[in-house]
């Protein structure tokens, strides 16, 4: 369903998704390395800006908040316990060798490798989880 159906004006606020994160530095490195994403915001003591926030388009943030935070926010929710994923990060790129690419500088950061690039019926695809256990999928549609 197109989201502009959703709303009766035509302008789409914008979308911060958010996840939990142990390590804040860990994190930027990983994100920096496999998928060449740049924190922004000012710095905090620790040298990573705080608020924790990629930009990946005009009106889509990621957000990584670190782990006790994540909790405050969820009130009396329970986080996805590790292992466990609720969300799918899907990563849509141009080539089979780009999710090649992709897939090795993740497994050289420290992901772990869910599955090995495929063809499957709905694209050629590989998935892996980041070092806090957050799913992404690397796909070239067919």
């Amino acid at each position: 369903m197109d989201i502009y159906l959703l709303r009766s004006s035509t302008q789409v606020p914008p979308v911060v998704i958010a996840l939990p994160t142990e390590d804040r530095r860990r994190a930027v490195a990983f994100h920096r390395e496999v998928l060449a994403l740049e924190p922004f915001g000012e710095l905090a003591d620790d040298g990573v800006p705080e608020p924790l926030q990629y930009r990946l388009d005009a009106r889509t943030t990621l957000m990584l908040i670190p782990t006790g935070g994540f909790g405050w926010v969820l009130g009396d929710r329970a986080a996805a316990a590790p292992g466990t994923s609720e969300c799918l990060l899907a990563l849509t790129l141009p080539t089979e060798a780009e999710v090649v690419a992709t897939l090795d500088r993740a497994r050289a950061a420290g992901a772990t490798v869910i599955t090995e690039p495929a063809a499957q019926p709905w694209g050629f695809t590989a998935t892996f989880a980041d070092p806090d256990g957050h799913v992404w999928q690397l796909t070239v549609p067919s």
